[in-house]
């Protein structure tokens, strides 16, 4: 029995530089930030030292009914939303209940709901705690809240493997597909952690950017003088089916997802491995499912989070899979003007390859004043064209514990 190929239907976001898929595509092209000063009285009032975020451009709460919105912590919000566009896009595949499963991905979880509940334990005992806190708070509940929104009863799975998160659960969910659990899948993931105990965390451990006054070009991917991530948050889903299911049912498709590696660095709990081992070996799995090599690869999608030392290493990861074709690949480092959606990001920049390929064009990477000759990707400013070929690209995510997750797009 032949491998079943997968393919992309449908696509939806919620991010910081746009409400849906195509908005935050066209501002992504147009060179737009995310990035903004966050105006609540907790950052005064907790003297962080870090002052701004990329906030999603549209609050989810103000999209969804409000009896829907009160019973969902907002990054579930975010992935109700995300998954609705998402939805809507494919056609609303007829499938079967057993037939359709959830693989979504979470870095944090419900950190809002949690952090909130326990104020009001403090502030006003046990009986004014809500019984939907647990709920809203678990790390699956998006994935099982888009369960019970969309009937999916094949499964509903959740990974939360920091910021490669979201890109694993697309892997997996490819894996799914190809193993016959389902016959479409939803794929993402979401985040919601724009939060003081996160941002005193992060920047507690000289992780966060510190331009407080200029948010907007604080995130410098590649740049030499790049000082840290900027926090982002939002929420993005990719439907995926088998191309039989999606082609008898007259679907229109963006890609297939023909590759992806999971692996683990088993070296440093925030820190990636200095010689990339681990990342290396995820884009080696990568090509090796997509039956390809590294002189088919069109674009990369670097994870890239503009941290001094997570830049180099990317690119030494990929010049050991690569070699000298690394420095020939158009390159684009998406954060710079999203922000880190942590365990949304991987989907988000999934969805921005696929339309990388399909338009054929590498979207620009804003910020860079002087790019460090220890990243000397193929990056730029301005959009670069892909060209008129056949199109192969790869997304990379990497997260806190180890974690690498890597997938390949290609054209159909």
């Amino acid at each position: 029995m032949s491998t079943p190929r997968i393919v992309v239907t449908g696509i939806g976001a919620t991010s910081p530089i746009g409400a849906t898929a195509q908005e935050s595509w066209d501002a992504l092209l147009d060179g737009a930030s995310g990035a903004r000063t966050l105006e609540y009285d907790w950052v005064e009032k907790y003297q962080l030292p870090v002052t701004f975020a990329a906030q999603a451009k549209v609050r989810p709460d103000t999209i969804l009914p409000r009896p829907v919105s009160k019973r969902l912590d907002p990054a579930s919000q975010f992935a109700m939303v995300a998954a609705q566009e998402a939805w809507e896009d494919a056609g609303a595949p007829d499938v079967a209940p057993e037939r359709l499963g959830v693989d979504f991905a979470t870095g944090i979880g419900g950190v809002w709901t949690l952090l909130d509940a326990w104020d009001v334990l403090r502030e006003k005992g046990p009986r004014r705690v809500m019984p939907m806190t647990v709920p809203m708070l678990m790390p699956n509940a998006a994935a099982g809240n888009l369960s019970l929104h969309f009937g999916a009863r094949a499964y509903a799975r959740t990974v939360a493997s920091a910021c490669a998160s979201s890109t694993e659960s697309i892997v997996n969910a490819v894996e799914h597909l190809r193993a016959g659990l389902a016959d479409v899948v939803i794929a993402g993931g979401t985040e919601s952690a724009i939060h003081p105990i996160t941002i005193a965390s992060f920047a507690s451990m000289q992780a966060l950017s510190r331009r407080n006054d200029d948010p907007a070009t604080a995130s410098r991917p590649g740049s030499v003088d790049r000082d840290g991530f900027v926090m982002g948050e939002g929420a993005a889903v990719l439907i995926l089916e088998t191309e039989e299911h999606a082609r008898a049912r007259g679907a229109k498709i963006y890609a297939a997802v023909v590759g992806g590696g999971v692996t683990a660095d088993s070296y440093h709990i925030t820190a990636n491995d200095p010689e990339g081992h681990g990342a290396a070996r995820a884009v080696e799995m990568a090509l090796a499912m997509a039956d390809a090599s590294p002189d088919d690869i069109t674009h990369i999608n670097a994870h890239a989070t503009s941290t001094p030392v997570g830049d180099p290493n990317e690119y030494q990861a990929l010049k050991a899979v690569l070699g000298d074709r690394v420095d020939e690949i158009p390159v684009s480092a998406t954060k710079a003007s999203t922000g880190h959606l942590l365990g949304g990001t991987g989907a988000l920049e999934a969805m921005f390859t696929i339309l990388a390929i399909r338009d054929r064009v590498a979207p620009p990477t804003i910020n860079i004043t002087t790019q460090d000759p220890e990243v000397p990707f193929r990056i730029s400013g301005e959009t670069q064209s892909l060209g008129s070929g056949p199109q192969l690209a790869i997304s990379n995510s990497f997260g806190f514990g180890g974690h690498n997750a890597v997938a390949a797009f290609t054209t159909v």
